[in-house]
This record gives structure tokens, sequence and C-alpha cells, in this order.
């Protein structure tokens, strides 16, 4: 079965816990949003760079792989590569957490571009915004289940 949740099993167990809307995605973000800071940062940390080791040394679960392939990030160019090395480094030297896009909605020149843009913003909005990205993430994870 798919992992909604990159290494975070808690927030399907909260989810499941509570009485359901009827909507998975919501009841699944809403415990996203009121997890404390630090529960918040663990998920955003739990996610893999992209492009980055976990992808080299096959260590990605399977639906970030199937991902990122979608998005030709396991066809780099040795140039590319080092592009994505480089901004990953600085993205994560700043804000102290991997770079978090929905993949399956962009391609590389995007990722690459939204990298570079997001640098600028301060790390509340990035915050703010690898978070809105997992919900993404998980909103074409669920459709896939269900499909």
């Amino acid at each position: 079965m798919t992992a909604l949740f990159e290494h975070s099993p808690w927030i399907e167990a909260r989810a499941d816990a509570r009485p359901s809307s009827g909507d998975r995605w919501a009841d699944l973000m809403a415990v996203v949003d009121s997890a404390s800071g630090e529960e918040q940062l663990a998920l955003i940390r739990a996610h893999p760079e992209l492009a980055g080791k976990a992808a080299i040394d096959r260590t990605l679960t399977e639906a970030s792989a199937a991902e990122q392939a979608s998005a030709g990030l396991d066809r780099l160019t040795p140039e590319e590569y080092a592009r994505f090395l480089d901004l990953n480094t600085a993205y994560r030297d700043r804000f102290g957490f991997p770079f978090i896009i929905c993949v399956r909605l962009t391609d590389k020149a995007g990722i690459l571009a939204a990298m570079e843009q997001r640098l600028s913003h301060n790390r509340d909005t990035e915050i703010t915004t690898a978070l809105e990205q997992i919900g993404e993430i998980v909103r074409l994870r669920l459709k896939d289940m269900t499909a």
C-alpha cells in the first residue's frame, strides 16, 4: 500500500481516531494543520531531497521514486544533477529542511525555477508552502488509490 505521508504514519492514525467528515483528504490535512510546529517540521523533514542521495542509493519510498521519475528527475544530465545538488544544499542551509514541491504538477525546469524563487522566502512562508505542497502530494496519492 502506498504511504500517503512520507515516514509519518501518525497522521493517518490520528485521522482514523477522529470522526470522519466523509472527505479523507480534508480529515488528513486537519491533522497536519492541528499538529504542533515541531510535528509539522518533522513531517517536512521526513521528505527526501529531490534528485538527492535517496534517489541515488534507491532508498526512496516507492511513491516518491515514481513521482520523481514522472518529472524526469531520474534522468538528469550531470549538469542538471549538479544544479539540483547546489540548490538542495542552499535551501537546506537556509531553512533547515528539504525543498518540497508536488513534482507531478511540474517538470524539471519548473522545479528548478521554484527552488531558485523560493530561496528568497522567509522560513515561515516556506514552512507554509511545504505543508501546502505535501497536501497536493497526498491529494494525488489518494486519487491514485481510488482510481
